[in-house]
């Protein structure tokens, strides 16, 4: 009965929702995903009888290669809902798709396998149908942060559905664990964060041209004004060069302007990476996805973004492993499991970053103390193969 009352609803919202949805679909960021996930406009069903890896968006793309490169390739089929995500799959798989909405799961999903899920992709349909269907259900990764969790306790009804349908959970730490099972999580086992398993590696190597190399990483709205005047404070007693990265593509062009003008104002020489491919200028702007790793390995210090901003903050294992050091803003809390495994990460206030930045010679060197696990995952996924 609940299953027919869900998609009643859900069939309602997306009635409702249409015009919007139409109206959205013309904006760059979701021109194709919107078309493929509520229209499905050239999102024909996945091959049957696979193994179906469902992610959201980059890092979680990236973090299930390395449990998906032990698979046989040909069982393979993925999923996401995000562009940045679906991106990254295509380059795995012909078999990959964008994640219909979940009115449309019923006719579109084939029997699987399996289906693996990663952190908090928790869609009542998605694990409903493929369970109906004959499929394990996974969900790896597993983890309910602090902040979010009191509006997760709001829904408790809603969760223990969708847990009805989940056979195994593998979480991230004890404390993912206990409040997973107060959610209606059952077959729980901790495994660590996956995203410390296999970290991606540069795939080019650059020259560093100055003495002292800082990176704005995976920066938000409002968090590049505030790295690039510490920056420039920074960079009146020391040959320093800023590599500026943007979360999100659509805001490459906005960046852009701003650091030009800056540029411009404070007589410095600035560059677009897709002009020269090269790190040269006094600041540069890495305008394409896919470069961030290459810019940590000639980084001195990174200021990791999403944290100065109310996002949650971002994954710092990947600059960790290079030993960077890093500084976040003290909103990184869809990301404290990870803080947690790294040692030397300084977390400061927006009015602290830039006394900060000057004292960097004070700064630890950051290190990865903990990995994840995944064998025992593996051995769970290929016992259905």
């Amino acid at each position: 009965m609940f299953y027919y009352l869900y998609l009643t609803i859900a069939t309602i919202a997306y009635i409702v929702a249409i015009p919007f949805l139409i109206i959205f679909s013309f904006k760059t960021k979701y021109k194709e995903s919107i078309p493929a996930r509520f229209f499905l406009k050239n999102n024909k069903p996945l091959a049957p009888d696979g193994v179906h890896f469902h992610v959201c968006s980059l890092g979680e793309a990236r973090a299930i290669k390395a449990i998906s490169n032990e698979l046989d390739n040909s069982k393979l089929r993925f999923t996401a809902t995000t562009n940045t995500g679906f991106n990254v799959i295509k380059e795995y798989s012909k078999e990959a798709r964008y994640l219909p909405f979940e009115i449309f799961l019923p006719f579109w999903t084939k029997r699987q396998k399996a289906l693996v899920v990663f952190e908090a992709e928790l869609w009542y349909m998605l694990f409903t149908v493929n369970k109906k269907k004959g499929a394990k259900t996974f969900l790896i990764n597993a983890r309910i942060s602090e902040n979010s969790y009191k509006s997760y306790l709001r829904f408790k009804w809603l969760y223990k559905q969708i847990f009805k349908n989940i056979d195994a959970v593998y979480a991230q730490s004890f404390e993912d664990a206990k409040r997973l099972k107060k959610l209606g999580a059952k077959h729980i086992k901790v495994n660590g964060n996956i995203k410390f398993f296999n970290l991606p590696t540069p795939n080019k190597m650059y020259d560093k041209n100055y003495d002292l190399v800082v990176c704005a990483a995976s920066t938000h709205e409002g968090e590049e004004e505030l790295i690039l005047n510490a920056f420039l404070e920074l960079k009146e007693i020391e040959d320093a060069q800023l590599i500026v990265v943007p979360r999100h593509p659509e805001r490459f062009e906005k960046v852009a302007k701003l650091l030009e003008k800056i540029a411009l104002k404070k007589d410095l020489s600035f560059s677009r990476y897709t002009q020269n491919r090269d790190f040269k200028t006094d600041i540069v702007l890495i305008d394409m996805m896919g470069e961030l790793v290459n810019a940590y390995a000639i980084s001195d210090i990174v200021i990791l973004g999403g944290a100065f901003a109310n996002i949650g903050g971002h994954n710092a294992a990947e600059a960790a492993q290079f030993g960077c050091k890093i500084i976040s803003g003290v909103n990184y809390f869809n990301q404290k499991d990870i803080f947690k495994s790294i040692d030397g990460i300084e977390v400061v206030e927006d009015f602290e970053l830039t006394q900060t930045l000057l004292d960097y010679k004070e700064l630890k060197h950051c290190k990865i103390d903990t990995k994840a696990k995944v064998d025992e995952l593996l051995e769970d996924i290929k016992s259905v193969l």
